[in-house]
């Protein structure tokens, strides 16, 4: 499949989720960011704003597999990886995959479960893959978790261990829609007989792993890669960073920029490109000083004053 091609393709699976939700369509760009760099998405937002309607019909729209995961207190990790069971015809124990065992994976409110059953995830986000009582199972092909969480301030919620946030190729929040969209939702609601709308299928998982090697072809200047690189780098220089933007997060970038490229039809990375998708990938990595975190230094603002500081190459 060339750019051209996938640039369609994403267009078609835009137009179904459109029809679908009601969210700004530079969110649904960022979630399918996700899925053609072999990310991670992380959405934080209040209650009812649309976050599990997204990931639902996101994993629709693709054709793929589908489970949910909802994250409470009491959640342990085998109930996210899976078990092995005993078989009484058998008399041997068998492994009982858990809802991890799917192409999309929904963690519903992810930070109203401890830290333990958190880091469940962690080898399944990085290595594809759970290890189980010394066995490893490979998970589906392809897997993309969309994490939801609500703000920390609410009641009964933990905040992510900085090694989780690290996995995540990018974070959005989806926001209240405006008059005219709340009222299209009502419009919707009217005219169908479900409570959930339902997505158009418009593509299938081998059309999905097609569309996540295209990326792999676009062309990545030299001048582009210093100037990703400075700009990972000019966070950790930061005097409200405590920990700044890690190797990890340089790579992602450089991930998340050519994929950006193929959304935008192109099989070239353009400064542009880094410039716009520098916030959603890189500033839940940072980790702010006390005294930041007591004035709410958003970090956001800390990725564009970097980029506002590091020299744009001319490409």
């Amino acid at each position: 499949m060339d750019v051209d091609a996938a640039h369609d393709e994403i267009g078609g699976v835009l137009d179904a989720l459109d029809r679908t939700v009601i969210a700004e369509r530079s969110l649904l760009e960022t979630v399918l960011l996700g899925v053609l760099a072999r990310g991670h998405v992380l959405i934080e937002d209040v209650p009812g704003t649309g976050k599990t309607l997204i990931a639902r019909s996101v994993a629709r729209a693709l054709g793929l597999t589908f489970s949910r995961v909802q994250f409470t207190p009491d959640l342990l990790p085998a109930d996210v990886t899976g078990t092995h069971v005993y078989d009484e015809s058998t008399g041997e124990f068998a492994f009982s995959q858990g809802p991890v065992f799917a192409n999309v994976v929904l963690a519903d409110e992810i930070n109203r479960a401890p830290p333990k059953t958190q880091a469940a995830l962690l080898e399944a986000m990085e290595e594809r893959q759970v290890t189980i009582d010394g066995e490893t199972h490979a998970l589906p092909n392809p897997f993309f978790v969309i994490a939801t969480q609500n703000p920390v301030e609410m009641a009964g919620t933990f905040e992510l261990p900085e090694a989780q946030v690290d996995r995540f190729l990018v974070e959005t929040a989806i926001g209240y829609p405006d008059e005219s969209g709340e009222v299209e939702l009502l419009r919707r609601r009217a005219e169908r007989d479900e409570r959930s709308p339902r997505t158009e299928e418009v593509l299938s998982a081998e059309r999905v792993r097609a569309l996540q090697a295209v990326p792999e072809s676009v062309r990545v200047e030299e001048d582009l890669l210093s100037y990703m690189t400075a700009v990972a780098r000019a966070t950790r220089e930061r005097s409200a960073c405590a920990v700044g933007v890690s190797p990890r997060g340089t790579q992602r970038l450089f991930e998340a920029a050519r994929a950006r490229a193929v959304l935008s039809g192109r099989s070239f990375v353009t400064p542009e490109d880094v410039k716009r998708i520098a916030p959603a990938v890189l500033a839940h990595r940072l980790v702010l000083t006390p005294d930041a975190a007591v004035e709410d230094v958003e970090k956001e603002s800390i990725i564009e004053g970097v980029l506002d500081e590091v020299r744009v190459p001319t490409v």
